[in-house]
């Protein structure tokens, strides 16, 4: 997609490339930080809006935190998205997914891969 321009007092026509429009999920997914005092890494994991949709609560449940279903509850932001920082040891694959008001699970869109589990489903997996 390009657009025309005319530059003042001539003839000549500079074409530019239109600016394409950000995604409106664009800082959704999983954010790592690797921390170089320490062998961990800081990974934000951010649940959309439309993966939440209509949620009052969301935890993140994992490997990292025994499966507990209340060890990490994640902030809701004011555009709906859900987001939450954990410190995780680095060289390692956590297996995780988001339980949307204790009812509903999710795994993460942009998760790293996927595996199944002894249940059926699949979870979400990021490598750090």
């Amino acid at each position: 997609m390009k657009s025309q321009t005319k530059k003042a007092g001539t003839n000549k026509v500079t074409k530019k490339k239109a600016t394409p429009k950000k995604a409106s999920c664009a800082n959704v997914g999983i954010k790592k930080e690797y921390l170089k005092s320490k062998k961990a890494v800081k990974v934000t994991f951010r649940l959309p809006k439309i993966a939440a949709s209509g949620a009052k609560n969301v935890h993140i449940v994992g490997d990292f935190n025994g499966w507990s279903v209340y060890a990490n509850p994640m902030k809701k932001l004011q555009k709906g998205e859900f987001t939450v920082t954990l410190e995780l040891k680095s060289g390692k694959e956590y297996q995780f997914r988001y339980l949307v008001d204790e009812s509903r699970w999710e795994n993460d869109w942009n998760a790293d891969k996927y595996v199944k589990s002894p249940f059926g489903t699949d979870n979400s997996v990021v490598i750090v």
